[in-house]
């Protein structure tokens, strides 16, 4: 024991104190488990109860004349208290707020990102006045509802919707979160003042605020997607951006001429790329497959078909971790261009992105919390031209380092691994030289690329899809893009020589032999097409997700897949616990 430490002092009152405090939020978390599995149980009774009364609950059709935003746009000019009796309206959307005054119901009705306020008057109302009482005083904050009447400003100022009919078109049979009531203040600081309130709608390449969600835990908000997006109205506008994205690479390559194609899901090879896939078994052809890990070697056998200009949107499978960057399914985007070098990619990058980064936020800078939301955003900057490293020119220049220049030779090898130990780079088995080059350059190069960069250049040992690079036979013609220290796009001059492609693919199965089970495998098939000529191409990668992630301030991958990969957490349905 150390004699200068301080002596613990058991404090039985405070011990006491703690576990009276556990015991209590224990009761409280089961009194409000209880109510909220009642509350299930009277809904399904009253849902029960309409159907053997002979009503539907659940209505077939409902015949919506238009969005809750074009409500809005039309109608926004009315003045205060004017109606416009003679415009016949049909909105839906699903219940966020009831309220009433008197025999008056006041709902906020939410569609598609817009609320539009329900005025639900017995005066204007179809009902007779049981019939009216009755259906509002089941009416729940949750439900869908089809409402028809007339547009108009209430005495405030409001624009409604003044209802004549009003159906409810689905029942939530479960009690929406509701947000916490703010407590401010404390018992040595009770005039502590509340934390500003974000009263400003989120856009694309603005800071975003998580801690006004009304579900804190991530994993919930994740697991049940659903409830993320009927209570979050800045999730709807997160997959919004995701779309656009989408959209503006579409508009841009097809401004170009490139032709879009949907490839195989599964082949028999997984190539393109070096990732462990997931497998899998085809029972009638009775051997294993595997879900693709990229779409590359089927787009390129295109070009060599004589489509000049293709490229594919779509999902890849790649059976590694899960970190805040990374998921298992993931979406991106890869095109290849006849006729084109490297040089050309870098120049459609910076218009691409710029572009892009533009239309979507207004300027080039985005805000983005790289150091976690507690911390203060930092600005990454789109405008192009974007800087450019040489890889191996600057990793040995920072590092201090003389790299022997046939990076396949163990003398090469045993250098960096070498380098590795002095400056504590850590690499896991297989310490092959590829994989040591790539912790290298993450330590010393990487870490350096807030606002878009390229990493150019990379050795033949690291690429073995890429042309040799022409004027140094161990590097090849490729580009990394980093953005925010994270790779956002890959690209290079195709390697068209099937000869030499061959012998890559030998090398890689070295490497796979050492046990890199991402090292890619031989694909035949690939080398063959090779063999009937693909012309000089540029071939171009891009993660549409973890560029989603930069545009939407989004600390985690998980924000901008609308399913993500996430472990199954066993309990039972609350139709199934009602039911016992």
């Amino acid at each position: 024991m150390d004699p200068e430490a301080e002596p613990v002092v058991d404090n039985p009152a405070a011990n006491m104190d703690l576990e009276n405090e556990q015991r209590e939020e224990q009761r409280r978390r089961e009194e409000e488990e209880k109510a909220k599995q009642q509350y299930f149980e009277n809904r399904l009774r009253y849902v029960e109860a309409e159907k053997e009364k002979g009503n539907n609950p659940y209505p077939h059709k409902f015949v919506v004349s238009m969005s809750n935003s074009e409500f809005i746009e039309k109608y926004t000019s009315l003045n205060t208290k004017e109606h416009v009796e003679d415009d016949q309206v049909s909105l839906a959307g699903r219940i966020m707020s009831k309220r009433s005054y008197g025999k008056i119901f006041f709902y906020d009705l939410h569609n598609r990102g817009s609320k539009v306020q329900v005025v639900a008057n017995r005066s204007y109302s179809e009902l007779d006045e049981a019939e009216f009482v009755r259906l509002h005083a089941n009416v729940r904050r949750g439900d869908i509802i089809g409402v028809t009447g007339f547009p108009g400003k209430t005495n405030v100022g409001e624009l409604s919707i003044f209802s004549r009919s009003f159906t409810v078109l689905s029942h939530c049979l479960h009690t929406l979160p509701m947000k916490e009531r703010p407590r401010h203040g404390t018992e040595e600081n009770p005039r502590e003042k509340a934390p500003p309130k974000n009263t400003e709608n989120w856009v694309p390449g603005k800071p975003r605020n998580p801690q006004t969600y009304i579900i804190k835990d991530q994993e919930t908000r994740y697991r049940q997607r659903y409830l993320d997006l009927i209570l979050h109205n800045e999730v709807h506008q997160v997959f919004n951006t995701s779309r656009n994205i989408r959209k503006y690479i579409r508009r841009y390559l097809d401004d170009l001429d490139f032709f879009e194609f949907e490839t195989s899901m599964m082949s028999i090879n997984a190539g393109g790329a070096t990732a462990r896939p997931f497998e899998t078994h085809h029972n009638d052809l009775n051997m294993k497959m595997y879900m693709r890990i990229a779409p590359e070697l089927f787009l390129k056998q295109l070009v060599v078909g004589g489509f000049d200009r293709v490229f594919e949107i779509g999902k890849q499978f790649r059976n590694e971790g899960i970190d805040m960057t990374h998921n298992p399914e993931f979406t991106t985007c890869e095109f290849y261009m006849a006729f084109a070098d490297y040089n050309d990619l870098m120049e459609m990058t910076e218009e691409l992105l710029s572009g892009m980064v533009k239309e979507l936020t207004g300027g080039y800078k985005i805000k983005y919390h790289a150091n976690g939301y507690d911390e203060e955003p930092i600005e990454i900057d789109f405008t192009p031209p974007f800087r450019r490293i040489d890889m191996m020119v600057d990793v040995e220049k920072m590092a201090n380092l003389n790299i022997p220049k046939d990076l396949a030779s163990e003398e090469a090898n045993k250098y960096v691994i070498d380098a590795c130990e002095r400056f504590n780079v850590r690499c896991p088995p297989p310490q092959t030289t590829a994989r040591l080059l790539d912790k290298l350059v993450g330590h010393f190069l990487e870490v350096t690329c807030v606002n878009p960069t390229f990493i150019m250049n990379q050795p033949k040992i690291m690429s073995p899809l890429a042309k040799s690079h022409r004027s140094n036979e161990f590097l090849t013609e490729r580009f990394e893009l980093f953005v925010n220290q994270h790779e956002l796009c890959n690209a290079y001059t195709e390697l068209n020589d099937p000869v030499e492609q061959r012998q890559r693919f030998a090398d890689q199965l070295k490497d796979r032999q050492s046990g890199d089970d991402e090292a890619m495998a031989i694909d035949e098939s690939f080398c063959t097409a090779l063999e009937y000529g693909l012309p000089p191409t540029g071939g171009w990668g891009m993660g549409i997700d973890r560029l989603a992630m930069l545009l939407t301030d989004s600390q985690n991958i998980k924000e901008v897949i609308p399913f993500p990969t996430t472990k199954p957490k066993d309990e039972p349905s609350s139709a199934a616990t009602a039911n016992r």
